[in-house]
């Protein structure tokens, strides 16, 4: 039964029930109807019409208006915090922030307060990317110098506040949605032409430590979330994001939330491009490199539509059929990794007991062992220290169909593979042995002392050789580790360098190390 009038009683109404989408909190006294029924044409001016009343634009809004209804989609989004309340000493009120547009040129924040259980039902309803109407919003003028430090900045002077006994919220599926706000997803909210190249960023250095900056750039590789609790017991995530543009190949930007983190983890490496709005600029000193990092004024467009873009996403199809783009970043891997810089030796069981702190799985763990390797599989079978890459964009390629899912859209007339050495060896001294470790590529070439084409022609008893030259021997391993439960020992540790130690250098080492830990103990 359609609606008759802004007036008209709906059967509906004091059911909670509506037609297509998701109430959250539906409320008689409010007065604000539990119904839409159905959307009518996009009006250049975003107002829909709707079982009780038409849309108002977001830059229609004014606080004189009596029980608006408005709609947009959601560009920006915080996670729900809790915070002492004052009028009921020993409880807590939450909240959580969320941005909306409706227009190429119009964006509002929207702020809600209440009951945690509210709270996280509400915040739990919809996620960046979705689409929702608000009905019966608080509007009210905002403290920009105040509020804009800690929140997107938005060309409204108003802001929208959510009641949880007079204020209505539904989301829509993208089946639901506009095509029109749909497409606002791409804009970002700054100058397009307003942002700095990685190359900027690194080049200006510590200058530009605790800056707010946009940044346009390529998604690299997108990190696993990281899951630790705080020295407060509260708990904590993190996911680290790896960047890259035609001047840099690799520059990190770290997500602290979850709705960051969520928006992260569906950017698809080397062809996804973001233009993040307000993230903040740091200097890292543990890695001695600048970073990037999420915040709450932070708002990331994925995919942006721009002129600007457009070159970008260029630059990444070109550098991944020349091979150019593999080249680049096995460079600045090697770069990055400074083997002199690594001094931190470690036993294996020291080296577990490290890993299993929570604070540093926030981080890769950069050491040295002086041990063994006590497995080197390498004259067993061949297709098990042997994978193959594409040619084209120089990436591993699927095993099941041995293609490359990058280069798909390439003819295979044009793509080929090449072997490349992916080996895993125990790592073994006097404390443990830490199992599955990868060697590979000019890492693994370098430590057997040939090349894959070489070892391939090898007989099997050559290889054998080959293994005996380096397994159960006194080593120095300069390694990296990185804590995540998705590597059934827990972590993932990679070889950075593995020759024949200095039996001076390895006995003196692990006596001073010695000496330094019983010293510690007393």
């Amino acid at each position: 039964m359609p609606c008759e009038g802004q007036n008209s009683q709906h059967p509906c109404e004091t059911e909670g029930l509506f037609l297509g989408g998701g109430e959250i909190k539906a409320s008689a006294s409010s007065g604000a109807h539990p119904c839409l029924c159905v959307f009518s044409s996009y009006r250049s001016r975003m107002a829909y019409s709707s079982s009780t009343q038409d849309f108002v634009a977001l830059s229609d809004l004014h606080p004189s208006l009596a029980r608006p209804n408005v709609i947009g989609v959601v560009i920006g989004k915080t996670d729900v915090r809790g915070f002492p309340d004052r009028k009921n000493i020993g409880s807590e009120r939450y909240t959580f922030g969320f941005t909306i547009r409706d227009s190429p040129t119009y964006f509002i924040n929207v702020n809600s307060w209440g009951r945690e259980e509210y709270i996280r039902s509400l915040s739990e309803s919809f996620r960046v990317g979705d689409c929702v109407t608000i009905e019966n919003p608080l509007i009210q003028s905002k403290e920009a110098e105040r509020e804009e430090k800690f929140n997107p900045v938005t060309p409204s002077c108003y802001k929208l506040i959510l009641s949880e006994n007079h204020s209505v919220v539904r989301t829509f599926s993208c089946y639901e949605m506009d095509t029109k706000l749909l497409s606002l997803l791409h804009l970002p909210v700054k100058d397009p032409q307003d942002y700095y190249s990685l190359g900027d960023i690194t080049a200006n250095g510590q200058s530009l430590d605790g800056r707010i900056l946009n940044l346009l750039a390529a998604v690299m590789s997108v990190g696993e979330p990281k899951y630790f609790m705080t020295s407060d017991k509260r708990k904590g995530q993190r996911c680290e994001v790896k960047l890259y543009d035609e001047t840099e190949m690799s520059f990190p930007i770290v997500c602290w939330d979850n709705e960051s983190i969520q928006l992260a983890q569906s950017w698809i490496p080397r062809e996804t491009v973001i233009f993040a709005s307000d993230v903040r600029i740091n200097f890292d000193k543990f890695r001695n490199c600048m970073t990037a990092t999420v915040i709450s004024k932070t708002i990331i467009t994925t995919n942006p539509e721009t002129a600007e873009a457009n070159v970008l996403f260029s630059f990444i199809k070109d550098s991944a059929q020349s091979g150019g783009l593999y080249d680049k970043v096995m460079q600045q891997s090697k770069d990055s990794v400074n083997l002199e810089t690594i001094v931190d030796v470690y036993t294996v069981e020291q080296l577990k007991e490290k890993a299993l702190q929570s604070d540093v799985k926030l981080e890769p763990v950069y050491g040295v062992i002086y041990g063994y390797i006590s497995t080197l599989n390498i004259d067993d079978n061949a297709s098990k220290v042997v994978r193959n890459r594409c040619s084209t964009c120089r990436f591993i390629v699927n095993e099941m169909s041995n293609t490359c899912t990058f280069c798909s859209d390439i003819s295979s007339d044009l793509k080929s593979v090449f072997e490349s050495f992916e080996i895993l060896v125990d790592v073994t001294d006097h404390t443990g042995t830490l199992y599955s470790c990868y060697l590979s590529d000019c890492v693994a070439e370098e430590a057997l002392g040939c090349t894959v084409q070489e070892f391939l022609t090898l007989e099997e008893d050559k290889k054998t050789a080959l293994k005996w030259q380096l397994l159960l021997e006194r080593s120095k391993i300069y390694f990296k580790v990185t804590v995540s439960p998705r590597w059934r020992t827990g972590m993932k540790v990679n070889v950075l360098s593995c020759k024949l130690a200095d039996p001076i250098e390895a006995s003196q080492t692990l006596l001073r190390k010695e000496i330094g830990n019983k010293r510690l103990c007393h």
